[in-house]
């Protein structure tokens, strides 16, 4: 996979072999920390991004003139006309941009510092503790660790290992999540799925609809949880930590530390998003955009790698489940949204086709909605 001296085999040597080196790696269950460790002062072959080097030497925009939405939530249950603004605000973020921010949102700070260093902790121990979790089988536990769950099917691979924790719709036995950062893991999603209600409530109301109308699609029926830890790059202009890609939930909602390199794509510019302590990212997912009609815009975004971290993150996605007691529940834009000004984008889906179609791609910035167009 390359040496601690620097060198990096590539397409220039016909005996390199991608998928084995991609194995090699992945059999190590070290993830990209492991690299880092190593003492390896180039990055993997496996790893080079040549779309984004070619993105870096053209012409690419990233914009510094647009503020991302910060949404203050403070006050919303007991004052209407505070709420009317709220409901009006979420309404242009989610039209206009896809993503906002939220401060006020009942998460105590303290939380998320822990919730942060619980990742980080799962993620330093040693290796031979966190290969207990190491799989690719998503259907084998609650809780796995893996570094990019589209390791066999992307161009390159991230600069990044996660750690998956699958909250609902059947919460885990604690003992199943890990000891290190149990506790926290268990609070925390308590806590977002409350927000996730609240979100839930504005949404609809900023659609138009009752407050109650995406609870009752039981939008909110899954929780998965994604403890990010991207370590720091030998060579960042070479890599991305996540690659540009849509999400598949109806909302995520995102904690990062205070490292940056999140930055999200609006009016073809890409658009840094600031760290601001004790905020929440929220982003709209192609399924939200699906039921919405494309009233509300899902969003491209990535991470940068950089050579300091390591960077960490926990992204919930809140989307709806796919098991067999709903195999033959359809899914298509909302009917209260549909007349004869504003005809149906998309045809009824099944969840398990939308999801098998979105993780059959990887994540390489396109749409998972065009296939279900009419």
């Amino acid at each position: 996979m390359g040496t601690k001296t620097g060198e990096v085999q590539g397409d220039s040597n016909p005996d390199y072999d991608s998928q084995s080196e991609v194995k090699a790696f992945d059999d190590t269950k070290a993830g990209v920390k492991g690299i880092v460790d190593s003492g390896m002062t180039k990055i993997p072959f496996m790893f080079i991004d040549q779309n984004f080097i070619l993105e870096n030497n053209s012409s690419c925009v990233i914009s510094h003139q647009f503020s991302v939405p910060i949404i203050d939530l403070q006050g919303i249950r007991e004052d209407l006309t505070l709420r009317a603004e709220v409901i009006e605000q979420v309404q242009i973020a989610c039209e206009k941009w896809g993503f906002f921010q939220v401060v006020n949102h009942g998460i105590p700070g303290s939380v998320l510092d822990e919730m942060i260093d619980g990742i980080r902790r799962f993620h330093e121990q040693d290796t031979e503790v966190k290969k207990e979790f190491y799989t690719r089988d998503t259907t084998r536990r609650k809780a796995l660790y893996l570094s990019n769950y589209d390791l066999y099917k992307s161009k390159a691979a991230n600069w990044r290992d996660s750690l998956g924790c699958l909250m609902a719709p059947n919460p885990p036995d604690p003992s199943e999540l890990p000891e290190v950062c149990r506790d926290i893991v268990m609070d925390y999603s308590k806590q977002v799925t409350t927000l996730g209600f609240i979100l839930f409530e504005l949404l609809s109301e900023a659609l138009g609809l009752n407050p109650g109308c995406l609870k009752d699609l039981d939008c909110a029926d899954v929780l998965l949880l994604m403890g990010h830890y991207y370590p720091k790059c030998p060579e960042p202009e070479l890599t991305l930590g996540t690659s540009n890609h849509k999400d598949s939930s109806l909302i995520t909602i995102l904690l990062q530390d205070q490292m940056g390199g999140l930055q999200i794509l609006h009016e073809n510019q890409w658009v840094y998003v600031p760290c601001i302590p004790g905020a929440l990212e929220v982003n709209i997912g192609d399924f939200l955009q699906l039921l919405s009609n494309d009233k509300f815009k899902s969003v491209n975004h990535r991470v940068l790698a950089k050579n300091e971290g390591p960077r960490i993150s926990v992204a919930c996605f809140l989307t709806i489940e796919d098991n067999p007691g709903k195999a033959s529940r359809l899914y298509g834009p909302i009917k209260d949204l549909i007349s004869e000004e504003n005809p149906p984008i998309y045809r009824d889906v099944l969840v398990k086709d939308y999801l098998s179609n979105y993780y059959s791609k990887g994540l390489n910035g396109n749409s998972s909605l065009s296939p279900f167009k009419l």
